[in-house]
């Protein structure tokens, strides 16, 4: 129970910090709202839903300071539940929505309850399949079915290990909180939890990434998914999180505790744990649009505090523009957005001490408040040049859901998810034809992209595969997507995905089948770890977890999304591949470089950075039908006063459907080359540790189809 005071004994307070803030012996209240008429503060007196609540209307005369409406209220203490009523003008068409039968979060809330299940559809105003207003449902009262902000002290900060992974030392590794741990297989106490997440980090640390990205934790409602999946009957969610509700406070439901603001510690000590062990963490965060969807919607926040100011409208005003495919677009270039943004990034980065962002469909970022791509977006800038936010990684997802498609064009220290890299890829192992040159672009940091605007390789997130469409092992094992489970008669999800399922579509039907499926596993995973930017595995392609072909499994909180811990044993020797890559690509500096790779020879630089082969050395295949090509590079650029000598690496990628013999060029630095990596040969055949490479006889090695050979001095 949370303290209640008998009389209420007020002040105006002041106007800053924004959000409720514990001070002196009391709390400061203080929402902007430039539209409003009246704004009335709501307290509740227990954590029950069905809690006695009291109103305070604020007098616009003491209480309101410009824009902001303020009180500071004695005896108030942490724990304390609140919300807020406001009214104001009642036009659509001048974009207004306030409703003051809607109890409204506080933006700048820390934590939400989640101590009864919200029921977010008495917050419409119209039914959700109708455009018709509706008087009736806009006259329900909504304070006992949707969520309420608790007032949350910042408390003493944790001492916390300082994390900066260089990007070229960076290796991410991109996971669901819940998901990660949520089945039965997963071994720890707390499953399905921030503290089920932390018992994982010694597996993370024996793969040997540094860096985690975790899909959306910032306070989103899981129910509001309205379908069906017709193959079970099973009710469907929203897992992802792709759906913001409450932008300051990390999800109580991934919490182990009853979470009434006890998730914020939890959250905290989690972070503290990766830090310790060396591994960044990173959050997916989705400012492009809120929970609260298209005007057939439900008010819960933004709507109903100040709707014109928060979205990008239509032009009547009355519709939202949707560059999202979600419903709205949170209008990010309105000054008072951009603070809000920036308030939140810096919350992150200072109270919960996260390293970096990666930024759902943050083509949106770059839009003005007509929804127009800028030549020089405001926001996206100051997120770049905020002397808070200078430490922490910005990763963008250069794309919306309207057609901005910007990979390569995001300014300054801005990386960016390469999907480019993930298509071109995947082509070039299908086997495409006139994919050769574009796959030697992409394994070299894909300079057109980024030497044309004098940026670096590490400005590209590679990846194969992501949450969002195929697993590697369903990369490998199906045609066609397979989402009928998500009750859309399989209209969701990708159609392009550039996959092939070696033979039949599914589980493989015989040995030799999964022996080829693993084999064409093991060349994406040496191309993505061998190439030059910053590599970005997805949670389980380590050993073969499957979706059972469902390419969009944002709806799925079961087994289907949830990683098999079964298949770590049962795929052990992907495992071993993978974590054996990664430890490749921490001992070979030349896979890490901070520029571009010169193909030419100068007096200072005598021996190129890279050259190119073919089946013959010195004799790359660039037509159209090549399906393989080889590579050099030269350890030189490794060179330090510690390692004096680093090694050469000799890469041949064979997408080819015929084996072929590979003559061998000399290596730069003169020394005999040595077996590191050939993807067709059995496990530990497949990849061997620093220090037993296997000595390669003759001038020339046989490379099988469809496979991958490395060798290193």
């Amino acid at each position: 129970m949370t303290h209640f005071p008998q009389h209420i004994e007020a002040a105006p307070g002041s106007p800053l910090p924004l959000g409720a803030n514990v001070i002196r012996d009391g709390v400061q209240f203080s929402i902007f709202s430039r539209n409003a008429d009246a704004v009335t503060l709501v307290l509740f007196k227990e954590k029950s839903h069905l809690s006695e609540h009291i109103s305070i209307p604020l007098d616009p005369d003491t209480h309101r300071t410009g824009d902001i409406w303020h009180i500071w209220i004695a005896d108030l203490k942490e724990g304390q539940q609140y919300g807020y009523l406001i009214q104001g003008p009642e036009s659509r068409k001048e974009g207004h929505r306030f409703n003051p039968n809607r109890l409204l979060l506080d933006p700048y809330a820390r934590a939400i309850t989640d101590n009864f299940r919200w029921d977010l559809k008495k917050a419409q105003d119209r039914p959700p399949e109708s455009d018709e207003f509706s008087e009736e449902l806009f006259s329900v009262n909504t304070i006992y079915d949707v969520p309420r902000a608790i007032v949350i002290s910042p408390g003493e900060l944790l001492e916390d290990k300082i994390i900066k992974v260089p990007p070229e030392d960076t290796i991410i590794y991109e996971l669901h909180v819940r998901g990660f741990t949520r089945h039965e297989s997963s071994g720890t106490d707390f499953p399905g939890t921030y503290k089920g997440l932390t018992e994982k980090i010694p597996y993370l640390k024996e793969l040997g990434v540094n860096a985690v990205e975790l899909l959306p934790i910032q306070e989103f409602d899981e129910y509001e998914n309205i379908n069906i999946n017709p193959l079970t009957g099973e009710k469907l969610k929203n897992y992802w999180g792709y759906s913001t509700l409450s932008f300051f406070a990390p999800k109580g439901s991934y919490s182990s505790t009853e979470s009434m603001g006890l998730q914020i510690l939890e959250f905290k000590e989690m972070v503290k744990e990766f830090h310790k062990a060396g591994i960044e963490v990173i959050l997916d965060v989705v400012f492009n649009h809120t929970a609260e969807g298209d005007h057939r919607g439900p008010t819960i926040s933004f709507r109903g505090i100040d709707n014109s100011i928060y979205y990008i409208l239509e032009d009547d005003r009355s519709r939202y523009r949707n560059y999202s495919g979600c419903g709205n677009t949170l209008n990010c270039n309105h000054p008072l957005v951009r603070d809000f943004i920036l308030d939140c990034l810096r919350y992150w980065v200072v109270e919960m001490k996260i390293d970096g962002f990666r930024f759902d469909l943050a083509s949106i970022l770059g839009r003005d408040q007509d929804g127009t791509i800028l030549s020089d977006p405001p926001l996206i800038e100051r997120i770049e040049e905020d002397p808070i936010l200078r430490d922490a990684k910005i990763i963008a997802e250069a794309w919306d859901a309207a057609g901005a498609y910007q990979v390569g064009n995001f300014p300054g220290r801005w990386q960016e998810w390469n999907g480019r890299f993930r298509d071109d890829i995947r082509r070039f192992w299908k086997g495409e034809a006139n994919c050769t040159g574009v796959f030697a672009t992409r394994i070299c940091g894909s300079s057109d992209l980024y030497d044309r605007s004098g940026k670096a390789p590490t400005r590209s997130i590679n990846f194969i595969t992501c949450h969002d469409g195929f697993t590697l092992n369903d990369l490998v094992s199906y045609n066609e997507k397979h989402n009928l489970a998500n009750g859309e008669d399989n209209r969701d999800g990708e159609n392009h995905n550039l996959s092939r399922n070696m033979g039949t579509e599914g589980p493989a039907e015989t040995a030799y089948m999964d022996k080829t499926r693993k084999r064409q596993a093991k060349n994406f995973l040496i191309t993505l770890f061998a190439s030059q930017g910053i590599p970005m595995l997805l949670a389980g392609d380590e050993f073969m977890r499957t979706q059972q072909g469902n390419n969009n499994t944002y709806c799925q909180d079961n087994e289907l999304s949830w990683i098999d811990w079964g298949l770590l044993k049962k795929n052990k020797d992907i495992f071993r591949f993978t974590r054996e890559i990664i430890s490749l690509r921490r001992d070979h500096a030349v896979l890490r470089r901070r520029s571009f790779l010169a193909g030419d020879s100068d007096e200072g630089h005598p021996t190129p950075d890279i050259t190119w082969h073919g089946v013959e050395a010195f004799s790359p295949d660039w037509t159209p039908r090549s399906r393989s090509i080889a590579c050099c590079l030269a350890g030189s650029y490794a060179a330090t006063e510690d390692n004096p000598e680093p090694h050469d690496l000799y890469m041949i990628f064979n997408a080819s459907t015929v084996s072929q013999s590979y003559e061998l060029p000399p290596s730069p630095s003169g020394r005999p080359w040595k077996l590191k990596v050939d993807t067709a040969l059995e496990s530990p055949g497949d990849i061997y540790p620093a220090g037993e490479e296997k000595p390669v006889e003759g001038s020339r090695y046989h490379v099988t189809r469809l496979s991958t050979v490395v060798l290193s001095t």
